[in-house]
């Protein structure tokens, strides 16, 4: 659903020989790539941390894959407009956490969007837009208030068929987030887990130091324009400018808003800081779909949220709290 445009550079200090070091696996889970990175005392207790962080987010991904059609989330999409299904409560929770942001954005964040016909290319075959009707027709499935929770016996429901849930915009930042606490219920003392642009950070560097990023224009990636210290939690960056299409001099992007149908336009890429991984993930989608004006906006009203925006001319815009230390 996202493709990442702003490039994020993790700064490692030398590590003394004495001190615990930084061990890093890149791995292929979730269908995406997943750099993790935990501080141990050597090779064996690092390998077995990571391992252990994998496992975790094998099981996340069984657990809210469309895909799998073992899933409860498939489950769930299968009975929609049929009956309830009971699920886990940590299923439960995730989807009453995604319908309190839809509430949040005015439903720019939607995890019924999966219902979507999928009407739009951005594989270049597209040679004209489709007409409006198509557009309307698109998202007539789609609405996060046909999502029933029945909390006493942890149920979901579509109210439609043909509805169906998906968690692309918040299933990687949601595994990163559980392996992060498994690893520290474990006894890691710091790291970092990237999930392609969904980075979750705990603890300092070994020279005490907290971890940093640094961020870099998308129309030059060879220039780094601010660096950013990350303290115990996440940030996401997301871009779109690599799928997109032109209409009429108009740029149209491949994150579509769930409302109406039509892509995004205007924003070329969102930076988003939280505590969690989840919620920044599903906030850097929310401000493309809501533009800078209504998305800075909301951001602002939001504590322990920052966000970065950088719109298709190249300008960059901040909320108003976040503090940049210009290189």
């Amino acid at each position: 659903m996202k493709r990442f445009s702003i490039v994020i550079i993790l700064l490692f200090i030398n590590f003394n020989a004495e001190a615990q070091v930084a061990h890093k696996q890149i791995i292929k889970l979730m269908g995406s790539r997943f750099d993790i990175t935990v501080v141990a005392k050597d090779t064996l207790q690092a390998n077995a941390y990571i391992d252990t962080a994998i496992v975790e987010i094998e099981r996340i991904e069984k657990l809210i894959s469309s895909w799998d059609s073992k899933s409860q989330t498939s489950e769930i999409n299968r009975n929609a407009g049929i009956k309830p299904v009971r699920v886990d409560k940590e299923l439960f929770e995730l989807i009453s956490r995604a319908l309190s942001i839809s509430k949040l954005t005015d439903g720019a964040f939607d995890i019924s969007y999966a219902s979507m016909d999928k009407i739009w290319k951005f594989d270049g075959s597209m040679k004209q837009m489709p007409s409006e009707v198509a557009i309307a027709a698109s998202v007539k499935k789609v609405g996060y208030k046909n999502i029933v929770l029945n909390p006493t016996n942890s149920s979901v429901f579509l109210k439609q068929k043909g509805m169906k849930i998906g968690f692309g915009a918040i299933g990687k930042g949601y595994a990163a987030d559980k392996a992060k606490s498994l690893l520290i219920e474990k006894g890691v003392v710091s790291g970092i887990i990237n999930a392609s642009g969904d980075m979750n950070t705990w603890g300092n560097q070994t020279n005490g130091e907290e971890w940093k990023v640094a961020i870099t224009n998308p129309l030059d990636k060879n220039k780094a324009f601010a660096l950013l210290p990350i303290t115990n939690g996440a940030v996401v960056t997301s871009g779109n400018y690599e799928k997109q299409v032109m209409f009429n001099g108009k740029r149209y992007s491949h994150i579509i808003d769930p409302r109406s149908g039509y892509p995004s336009s205007g924003i070329i890429s969102v930076t988003v800081f939280a505590p969690k991984a989840e919620l920044a993930d599903a906030l850097a989608t929310s401000v493309f779909v809501m533009g800078k004006e209504v998305g800075l906006n909301r951001i602002n009203q939001l504590p322990n949220i920052e966000c970065i925006i950088i719109d298709e001319k190249g300008a960059l815009f901040m909320s108003n709290n976040i503090k940049i230390n210009k290189i």
